[in-house]
């Protein structure tokens, strides 16, 4: 063999090589110039704020218990055999025994909910303890209990995760501050192909649809953006980084992506066996 086409069979396999290492993903350490500065956070600002559509928990308690349960939604059993209406909060009763449950205000889209004996409430944009402060204020205020408990809790607030993460799917908003990076973790985290530079988070704020994008690698836009903190109906979309997008085709298969060049690399090592040994 002359040493031309071994020169020739040397580059390619050099080449081959230079194509594996040049499909690996970059940009996949979050916040990549994180330091020990302080970011002070305006945690009232991060709360959940009651939207319309959200489904909430609202539960009077007082030292008069009966007096408690005429601002308590009746909770009906929908066992088929036996129907209990009560006003208990804490179970309902049929013949099989006990069961927990609770009724839920659904949030009108003028933001309000109908309330026993209160009437009609204008609660958009509140918070949990703002609604609970404002709730207890009225039944005070107008002398029909003295000692009022509210508690409030969302029931249905939750997030889409969707693209290329672990565990795709609806994540619970179960307190609040939920960052972005709390709702990765709750699907798993990004795979390696994520796009970490330019996760999209889609919100409805004020009848509108509106996008933010945040470069995770960047603590600073990142923590500053307002989708940071997640609101209730939020949908977060990690795109996939353009390897993944190259690569992405019919078979799987194109010039650029990791399976074509372990073709080629395997290929060409076979050749260069048969043709040095």
């Amino acid at each position: 063999m002359n040493l031309s086409f071994r020169s020739l069979i040397a580059a390619l396999i050099a080449a081959a090589a230079v194509g594996l290492t040049s499909c690996t993903p970059k940009n996949v350490a979050y916040f990549q110039d994180v330091d020990q500065s302080v970011m002070k956070v305006d945690l009232k600002a991060t709360q959940l704020k009651v939207q319309p559509e959200d489904k909430l928990s609202i539960i009077v308690h007082s030292k008069d218990d009966q007096l408690s349960k005429l601002f308590n939604l009746p909770v009906v059993s929908t066992n088929i055999t036996q129907a209990v209406l009560t006003t208990d909060v804490n179970t309902i009763r049929n013949d099989g025994g006990v069961k927990s449950g609770v009724s839920l205000y659904t949030v009108s889209p003028e933001g309000t909910i109908d309330f026993p004996i209160l009437g009609t409430l204008k609660v958009e944009g509140m918070t949990r303890s703002e609604l609970s402060g404002f709730i207890k204020g009225e039944l005070m205020g107008r002398d029909l209990v003295k000692d009022p408990i509210v508690t409030v809790e969302f029931a249905n607030a939750g997030v889409s995760v969707l693209g290329e993460v672990n565990h795709p799917g609806r994540m619970e908003l179960n307190r609040d501050h939920i960052t972005i990076i709390d709702a990765l973790a709750m699907a798993g985290d990004m795979t390696i192909n994520g796009q970490r530079t330019n996760v999209l988070v889609l919100r409805t704020e004020n009848g509108e649809r509106k996008a933010y994008r945040l470069d995770l690698t960047d603590t600073q836009q990142a923590m500053n953006s307002p989708a940071f903190y997640l609101q209730q109906g939020d949908a977060v979309y990690v795109e996939p980084n353009d390897y993944q997008k190259r690569s992405t085709t019919t078979n799987g298969n194109n010039f650029l992506s990791t399976a074509f060049w372990i073709s080629v690399a395997s290929l060409l090592t076979t050749i260069a066996v048969l043709i040095f040994r």
